[in-house]
């Protein structure tokens, strides 16, 4: 099983480029099932869950054509079941129920797994296509859904923000009869790149960007070209890398207005983060200093950085307090920071950060995707060797993390263990 070697105390310096956003992706992949037509991506990142759902849909019968970055997508739905060996590895598989039962009036999914950070259920999703007229039937760890003719537009008021509810329910509302209102929807800039794709292949969709979405069914989606936006969260990683090294980094194709709370924070702990033409030009002039952050749904503070932020204050002066409020499971990457050296004492769903001047390397077990790179953060900053096992987590959402480091003069390599 694959491991990464860090040997620490390197700033990093040059240019990383930063790929297409996973969490954007996978639901546009999903909405290659609302049409025969061919839909072609581009700016596809090469990760393990690219191909986990490249998978899922040759399973549901659409041919997947990889061409470098562009990915094509088309044909007809030969297959309703998403079936567990396939789902199990990763959670956004959900995302194909919605499109699929929109298409032919019928899915049967498995319930989802990947990153054990919490039981994240599906119950918006199932309620949502409910109210859109589904009669749903959990049997033997599947979704059955079924619609006799086509769903029904309706008035769906989240009681909380939900990402992938809001992209399950947007891309079967659009082959729906009539109107469909969401309502707290969620905001994130990976939605409205779905929401533009969709309009791009004919959906007729109102208030994008905002937490009320409005959707006007209609008979038949076609093809269209969409380029993915960059990813934000990659973005914010390799922010926290510059920073933590004491580095200045150049992320090539990064956008500020999607960075949201994270730029804010960063800044706040002492981070420069300039635009540039090219991108985002990051660096630590001074010392870092210790800011409270608390995950929230965007423009608030994305739990997916919370990790990669938790171990910038490890190093910072004085104390921060970070609180997770989307996940009950998200600190397991704690005790290995801890086995490096750093002082973080968890307390609920709040975890207290004493700085301390430096980290040590050591061998560190990765639990999750985000708990992986931050523990390679961790051994940028620390001094010694730091090992990272158990990195297919790592490769579910980071392209060549070890390369794009070492470009930048981290002393960094990927052993087959």
């Amino acid at each position: 099983m694959d491991r990464i070697r860090i040997r620490g105390g390197r700033p990093l310096s040059g240019d990383i480029p930063i790929g297409g956003a996973k969490n954007a992706a996978l639901p546009l992949m999903a909405a290659g099932l609302l049409t025969e037509d061919r839909l072609e991506l581009s700016n596809v990142p090469a990760l393990a869950d690219i191909e986990t759902m490249a998978a899922l849909l040759s399973q549901h019968g659409i041919a997947v054509e990889a061409d470098g970055r562009v990915l094509r997508l088309g044909g007809r739905i030969t297959d309703t079941e998403a079936p567990y060996d396939i789902v199990r590895k990763m959670r956004a598989s959900v995302l194909v129920l919605g499109p699929v039962l929109a298409r032919v009036g019928e899915a049967r999914v498995s319930l989802p797994g990947g990153c054990a950070i919490g039981t994240r259920p599906v119950d918006l999703h199932l309620k949502g296509l409910e109210q859109m007229g589904a009669e749903i039937r959990l049997d033997a760890g599947y979704i059955n859904a079924s619609v006799r003719g086509r769903l029904r537009g309706a008035t769906i008021v989240f009681p909380f923000v939900s990402v992938g509810a809001t992209e399950n329910l947007l891309m079967a509302a659009c082959l729906a009869d009539g109107r469909t209102v969401l309502a707290n929807a969620a905001r994130e800039p990976e939605i409205a790149d779905l929401a533009l794709c969709l309009r791009a292949m004919g959906a007729q969709i109102e208030g994008i960007g905002t937490d009320r979405l409005t959707i006007e069914g209609v008979d038949r989606l076609h093809g269209a070209r969409h380029a993915i936006v960059p990813d934000r969260i990659e973005t914010g990683t390799y922010a926290c890398a510059a920073a933590i090294t004491g580095g200045s980094v150049r992320l090539l194709g990064a956008r500020l207005e999607h960075l949201g709370a994270v730029a804010r924070t960063l800044r706040e702990a002492g981070v420069e983060i300039t635009e540039e033409p090219a991108g985002l030009l990051v660096r630590r002039l001074n010392g870092l200093h210790g800011v409270d952050a608390m995950t929230e749904p965007y423009p608030g503070f994305p739990t997916d950085m919370q990790a990669q932020f938790m171990v910038l204050m490890s190093v910072a002066e004085g104390a921060a307090m970070i609180t997770e409020t989307i996940f009950e499971n998200r600190f397991m990457h704690v005790p290995e920071l801890n086995r490096m050296g750093a002082r973080i004492n968890v307390h609920g769903a709040s975890a207290i950060v004493r700085g301390v001047p430096a980290l040590s390397g050591a061998p560190v077990m990765a639990t999750d995707l985000r708990a992986s790179v931050s523990l390679v953060l961790a051994g940028l900053a620390a001094r010694g060797e730091t090992v990272v096992n158990r990195v297919y987590h790592l490769d579910r959402g980071y392209e060549a993390v070890e390369r794009k480091l070492a470009a930048c003069g981290a002393d960094v390599e990927r052993d087959p263990g």
